[in-house]
């Protein structure tokens, strides 16, 4: 019993450990996908009654909460690239200017 204990807090441990470099939209995913996974078993047991309902309510809130939680990252102002044309005709993509975000485009 005390080394399950023990095998247990060591893997709580790494699990956390993993989260510090994450970058925001992993965190909102990760997020998104236990909620989701909690909620989807809980909807799934609550309407099919047995363990293969519970799974697939599982999966599918956790996939669903993973989703959600990525899409709705918010981007920061920096990180959005936009396309532009030189005066010799050539595409390029650099991070976006005021232009974009003040609507000037």
């Amino acid at each position: 019993m005390i080394i399950k204990k023990a095998i247990l807090a060591v893997l709580m441990t790494a699990a956390l450990a993993g989260c510090e470099t994450q970058t925001e939209g992993q965190q909102r995913a990760t997020t998104g996908a236990l909620l989701g996974g909690a909620g989807g078993a809980l909807v799934g047991q609550a309407i099919g009654g047995n363990t293969k309902s519970t799974v697939i309510g599982a999966a599918s809130g956790a996939l669903l909460g993973a989703v959600v939680g990525s899409a709705t990252t918010p981007q920061r102002r920096g990180d959005q690239l936009c396309r532009y044309q030189d005066r010799y005709g050539r595409i390029y993509t650099a991070p976006c200017d005021d232009r974009y975000y003040n609507g000037n485009y």
